[in-house]
């Protein structure tokens, strides 16, 4: 089974659509996915990684409401529809590559579905040598 995100049908028009100036810009996987980094706007803390294709974009975009491609369950989803914990999105930037979004957003509860503020909560790995 693909996880790829559905594409709309041959000569058929999926309205509305992602701008075409932002579109270009986009360098995604071969499955058409774009990474999305996930920011507390005001802390910087790092709340969790997310995918996104170009439809889950326009949908941020437009509501402020985080919405994100699920690999696992290849369904799009507002991030806190059935936890309650809502991310209000603050700012969307494009890094330099166009390969990866960073989202900053004002979470509202915890990010992580395990119930932890943030997904990168599992602790640092060992690292040897000199910093």
């Amino acid at each position: 089974m693909s996880t790829s995100p559905p594409q709309p049908a041959a000569g058929t028009s999926q309205e509305p659509r992602l701008d075409p100036a932002v579109a270009d810009r986009l360098h995604r996987t071969p499955d058409g996915l774009v990474p999305a980094i996930v920011q507390q706007h005001d802390t910087g803390e790092v709340l969790m990684l997310a995918w996104m294709d170009d439809e889950a974009l326009r949908r941020t975009l437009t509501t402020r409401q985080a919405t994100y491609w699920s690999r696992s369950r290849r369904e799009y989803w507002v991030k806190g529809a059935t936890s309650g914990h809502y991310q209000r999105v603050q700012s969307v930037a494009l890094d330099c590559d166009g390969d990866t979004l960073l989202v900053k957003v004002e979470q509202s509860g915890v990010a992580c579905h395990t119930g932890a503020t943030t997904c990168f909560d599992a602790g640092e790995l060992p690292m040897g040598g000199e910093a």
